[in-house]
């Protein structure tokens, strides 16, 4: 990816086709797959969680449709933030922008804490807080330094971590036993599945970062929906594969505690589940631990770029400290934002409840998805005349599925997690003291120029 994306606020060298934005949306998502999905089987058991998965699943194809059309008509680092500015004014631009940095803030730390599990397993006499944190410091000080890893090396390292995935499901597969599957199938009944549904999401959460690298796309018409949509259809074969064979191997409880007699939760599914298979002696596992860290480190250092991307765009027009809009005065990265963010993370990390950090994460990705359907929705109806490289299929049925499951998902969110629920609208609360105490009217007012017709600027 681009250092030069972040750093300007010109235009952008289109470099990027659709396999490489493939790459990038796979490389997002794919820490997903390696861990925190098992999370949900504590809530729903494996039937809750497969009614979360396909509930989800078809928010996130639907909105991903929709997403791509805003993306490409409105290809700007500020994601979110821009359309539901444009198309829902002001302050519920700002909301969106709040609830994608939430996203985008919270859900690194979540991952520090998965790549501390799986490096506590090479190195025991470090607790995996310490190693996510020796992580943090590591990637954010190779973002400052400016990112010299192109896309064809994510590519690369997204392309092992897919494999891998192949290669655990393929492994654990041989030893499905339909009898473990079902084994204790709701463990709190139906009402589960609402418990499941942020673990479902961290399935597929980031995705829509890709919108953040649509000006590098060479085509944004043809490339950009083709990236998106390949993109999520790798991860939906994988989020099956993964929940089915993970939990057909031992039961549900074998991918989500250490051991029997353990109520604590694991940041490492994978593994526990394939020494049930192979044994901890055995290559495979210890090729698993290896290659599921890139997959761990390809989401980590991505969202990290993304989220300081957002945290800039906030500083850049005025939202938040100017300062944050900054870049580093010789190596023209956002060191600013991407400090804050470190801070904000690593004090996240240091809590321990990799479920709760997820879950916060989740509360603003689904505010964001349900701002950004309404922008979709409003657009059309306000500026019908705005290039759209690429229209959303099967408008306005699409994006109307996707707001309702999305607001649905808010709403279960809200229902079986009320204390997160209300960390989340304090920090939403603290935001918007903010913007209507602190930030001048006049900059509220001028922050983005109107959009045009016939602009996509």
């Amino acid at each position: 990816m681009s250092e030069v994306g972040v750093a300007t606020t010109g235009g952008l060298k289109r470099t990027l086709g659709p396999l490489m934005l493939w790459g990038l949306g796979v490389g997002y998502v794919i820490s997903g797959m390696y861990f925190g999905w098992n999370l949900g089987l504590k809530e729903g058991g494996p039937y809750g969680m497969l009614v979360a998965t396909g509930l989800v699943t078809t928010m996130y194809v639907t909105f991903v449709l929709g997403y791509a059309e805003l993306s490409c008509a409105m290809p700007r680092a500020g994601g979110a933030f821009i359309y539901a500015h444009h198309g829902l004014g002001g302050p519920l631009g700002f909301l969106a922008g709040a609830a994608q940095w939430i996203e985008f803030v919270f859900a690194p730390p979540a991952i520090a804490a998965a790549i501390g599990a799986y490096l506590s397993i090479y190195f025991p006499s470090f607790t995996p807080t310490t190693i996510g944190l020796g992580a943090y410091l590591l990637f954010t000080a190779i973002n400052i330094w400016g990112v010299k890893q192109s896309a064809v090396l994510e590519l690369v390292v997204t392309v092992v971590a897919v494999v891998e995935l192949l290669v655990f499901a393929g492994v654990a597969g041989s030893a499905f036993s339909a009898e473990a599957f079902v084994s204790d199938p709701l463990p709190n009944g139906w009402a589960g599945v609402l418990g499941a549904i942020p673990f479902a999401i961290w399935f597929y959460l980031a995705i829509e970062g890709v919108a953040n690298v649509a000006e590098e796309a060479r085509s944004p018409q043809r490339d950009l929906p083709r990236g998106f949509l390949t993109a999520m259809g790798t991860l939906v074969a994988l989020a099956l594969l993964v929940l089915v064979t993970g939990v057909g191997v031992a039961g549900w409880k074998a991918a989500v505690f250490p051991d029997a007699s353990s109520d604590t939760t694991s940041d490492s599914p994978l593994p526990l589940v394939m020494k049930h298979v192979v044994g901890e002696a055995h290559p495979l596992y210890k090729l698993l631990v290896g290659v599921g860290l890139s997959g761990l480190v390809a989401s980590f250092h991505g969202i990290i770029l993304v989220a300081g991307r957002a945290t800039m765009e906030l500083g850049r027009v005025g939202y938040a400290p100017r300062v944050l809009g900054r870049t580093h005065p010789t190596r023209l990265t956002p060191a600013p934002a991407l400090i804050v963010n470190m801070v904000v993370g690593a004090v996240a990390l240091f809590s321990g409840k990799t479920a709760e950090i997820i879950t916060i994460s989740v509360l603003g990705a689904v505010t964001l998805y349900v701002l950004s359907m309404l922008s979709l929705l409003r657009l059309r109806r306000t500026h019908p005349d705005l290039p759209r490289p690429f229209r959303t299929p099967g408008y306005p049925l699409v994006p109307a599925v996707a707001l309702v499951l999305a607001s649905a998902a808010l709403v279960a969110l809200v229902i079986a997690t009320p204390g997160l629920s209300l960390v989340y609208g304090g920090l939403l609360a603290v935001g918007f003291a903010y913007y209507f105490l602190v930030i001048p009217k006049a900059v509220r007012e001028s922050a983005l120029p109107p959009l045009s017709n016939r602009s996509n600027a």
